[in-house]
């Protein structure tokens, strides 16, 4: 091999054999440039309305009926449908031209996120306080939920059988909530000279939600019964009615931008919900299609998506066995495992991006960054792949292929160096199924914290990668 190239030509050679990331903001066109600031306005209304899974499907079922979508369970006819899963998962399709036995083009994102959920008994009083237990919900930093504003969002069924909804702490009126913390002076013994993991507890991860009591001095548990008879007088509720509830304690207040130059997104609830949009707005628009595109919402995947409205749950099949008898096909059980092994998918979710200030657990070469456009991770898992289900090369081609074509800008990603750390998705729930299937999202500075950080030129290439999936 010649080793006394003109430098013009070890630049071509360069051009043509070294693969160079891409900035998504070297690479947009002006025009294109004011969509992405257009599709961060409408993520961030998204994000503002939909703090919990239940809150997200009402958001995501009121969008598919503006774009033509039906209930499945009630259509007679038609292309576009819907079906929702005990209120915390829904699924939306537009049947394409070809035959279903012949597979579908599936997005799944997830809907829930880190957070605190209320223990069953929450409500007690300590050192004349209203207190609220919780119990964390996925993996959270326990200190990043401390001496902040938090907001109180649920259901609550009450004894009568009558559905509550709240939501309190997001209105300028509203009061919020918060955990209280430890001063620097008094916390050298219990919290500094301990390991993190250690220094905060969780079950100091209480709320405080009141201080004046009610009665006098030899009333028993006064400042409780005070908070219940607020709950009572305001919303109806009963100590007995917590059992039946499902409250979630999350951050206060709405998605901002970040930066003077407005390019990132800050908020809570991120991961996943920034694929989420992205495969809503991508399925809304589609009008017709070759290949069936199905578009699903889940539940659970921070806690290992077990349960009726996780992804190992058998919701999917049952929608698809839904979408053979409406348009007519056979739906027998070996109709829809045919159809099932012939799909392509994409686990649509998030992956740390390199953190300019801790790029040593990154493995650098292989690594998201922000601004670089969606994320293909070909594999996640940990401890050697474990739990990984660890695309194969022709799907990748596949996708970078599709990708390339549609001049949308993209990256390859893992999760942290080798031996760091790892997490998991919901591909390896996809794959039992027999599909083709490999991660592909956005990625997040702070990802799992209360204020997780996105970039408007990542989110938009999330949403035109999907696009341009749906659309084969």
């Amino acid at each position: 091999m010649k080793g006394n190239l003109s430098k013009k030509k070890v630049e071509e050679l360069r051009k043509r054999l070294v693969r160079k990331p891409e900035l998504v903001w070297d690479v947009l066109g002006p025009g294109e440039k004011k969509k992405v600031f257009e599709f961060a306005e409408r993520y961030k209304a998204f994000l503002d309305s939909a703090k919990t899974e239940r809150e997200a499907v009402r958001l995501i079922e009121v969008f598919a009926k503006k774009k033509g979508f039906k209930d499945i369970t009630r259509a007679r006819g038609g292309r576009r449908f819907y079906k929702i899963n005990r209120n915390k998962n829904i699924v939306l399709a537009v049947v394409g031209k070809k035959p279903l036995i012949s597979g579908v083009n599936l997005i799944a994102s997830h809907i829930d996120s880190p957070r605190l959920d209320l223990k069953q008994n929450p409500l007690y009083e300590e050192v004349d306080l209203a207190f609220l237990k919780t119990h964390y919900y996925g993996g959270i930093k326990k200190y990043q939920w401390l001496a902040r504003p938090l907001a109180v969002h649920g259901k609550v069924i009450k004894k009568d059988g009558s559905h509550l909804d709240l939501d309190v702490g997001e209105s300028d009126h509203d009061p919020v909530f918060t955990i209280a913390d430890l001063l620097p002076h008094l916390a050298r013994k219990v919290q500094t000279e301990k390991k993190v993991s250690e220094a905060f507890e969780g079950e100091k991860l209480n709320v405080l939600v009141g201080s004046v009591p009610i009665g006098d001095d030899e009333t028993k548990e006064r400042f409780k019964l005070a908070v219940l008879q607020y709950l009572f007088d305001t919303y109806g509720i009963v100590e007995e009615d917590l059992v039946s509830s499902e409250i979630e304690i999350v951050p206060a207040g709405k998605a901002r931008d970040v930066g003077w130059d407005r390019s990132l997104i800050g908020a809570y609830g991120q991961d996943d919900r920034v694929c989420a949009y992205a495969a809503l707005e991508a399925v809304g628009e589609l009008k017709t299609t070759e290949t069936t595109a199905v578009a699903f919402f889940i539940d659970k995947e921070e806690i290992g998506s077990d349960g009726s409205t996780g992804a190992k749950s058998r919701f999917l099949e049952d929608f698809v066995a839904d979408l053979f008898e409406v348009t007519g096909e056979q739906p027998s059980g070996s109709a829809l495992r045919s159809c099932l092994m012939s799909s392509g998918a994409l686990s649509a979710d998030v992956t740390g991006a390199l953190d300019p200030d801790y790029q040593d657990v990154h493995e650098k070469r292989n690594a998201a960054r922000i601004g670089y456009g969606v994320c293909i991770t070909k594999f996640t898992g940990s401890r050697g792949k474990y739990g990984s289900s660890d695309a194969n090369a022709e799907y990748m081609a596949q996708i970078r292929k599709l990708f390339n074509e549609n001049r949308v800008v993209w990256q390859t990603g893992e999760l942290g160096k080798v031996d760091e750390g790892g997490g998991g998705t919901i591909a390896r729930f996809l794959a039992i199924y027999g599909m083709e299937v490999v991660d592909c999202g956005t990625p997040l500075l702070s990802m799992h914290s209360p204020f997780e950080i996105a970039s408007k030129a990542d989110t938009y290439m999330t949403y035109k990668g999907y696009s341009a999936f749906f659309n084969t």
